[in-house]
């Protein structure tokens, strides 16, 4: 059983992939972008961390950290496209 962290947690990668989608394309705006992705990124991880329960927290750290990882390249290619 899940507590309200847990689904708040599973919450902020939905919002995240959703985010995504709406943010995208050729004309797309790659700060705004990663200012969305990495602040739902990082609030779901306070989530996970904060619902004391094993599965929600590690699975929560895993999606989270893995939306992480896909910020830190998008802060690669802005840092690369100058």
């Amino acid at each position: 059983m899940m507590n309200k962290f847990g689904i708040f947690s599973f919450l902020m990668v939905v919002l995240s992939v959703i985010s995504f989608f709406i943010l995208r394309g050729p004309n797309a705006n790659l700060s705004i972008g990663i200012g969305v992705l990495g602040t739902l990124s990082i609030l779901g991880v306070i989530f996970a961390i904060l619902s004391k329960k094993w599965i929600p927290a590690i699975t929560g750290i895993i999606l989270n950290g893995g939306v992480l990882v896909f910020v830190f390249f998008l802060v690669l290619a802005n840092g690369i496209a100058g």
